[in-house]
């Protein structure tokens, strides 16, 4: 999971097989923020896609203006692939929430899993789950709960909605209190 500018894009073919004859889209990158996959890289330097948007391939703009918050897989070989099946929006795109649970919110819901209910009925199976509804009550996967919420673990183990806010301003009144 990073943050990058596209700086280039090359095609390139997809294996040293001459028989193969698939070819791929190399973008170079220019990497401003890795969020995730700390353990396999330090630095990326190119992310791959198949050429073909039949194969899934996913297009970007390399004018090295745009930045991308960019979610993918490492191949055997070591290569960073990413296609139409990742999360991949323009950076300008992101809720205020989205950018915020990159940095904090989201690691707090490693333990858990997400559902996606895309038709009723439809409920968790277990205690750490949440229900993702954006499909069935607005028909795309990504609406307002996956711009707005978080599904992060409490600390009795199991997995709820958060939705992270401004903090309480100075004159804060709890009504709820006597």
């Amino acid at each position: 999971v990073i943050r990058a500018k596209i700086s280039s894009e090359k095609v390139v073919p997809a294996s040293d097989d001459p028989l193969d004859t698939h070819k791929m889209i190399r973008y170079e990158i220019k990497l401003i923020k890795m969020f995730k996959g700390f353990e396999k890289f330090k630095d990326i330097q190119y992310v791959y896609t198949p050429f073909d948007s039949s194969l899934c391939g996913v297009k970007l703009e390399a004018n090295n203006k745009k930045q991308y918050l960019l979610t993918g897989q490492i191949l055997s070989d070591g290569k960073v692939f990413i296609h139409l099946c990742n999360y991949i929006e323009p950076w300008d795109d992101l809720s205020l929430s989205q950018k915020k649970s990159l940095n904090q919110r989201y690691q707090m819901g490693c333990g858990c899993k997400i559902t996606t209910c895309y038709m009723v009925p439809c409920s968790i199976t277990a205690p750490n789950e949440c229900l993702w509804t954006d499909w069935l009550i607005e028909r795309k996967l990504y609406g307002h709960q996956a711009k707005h919420y978080a599904c992060i673990k409490r600390s009795d183990g199991t997995c709820s909605w958060y939705r992270g806010g401004p903090p309480p301003e100075k004159e804060f009144i709890d009504i709820s209190e006597p």
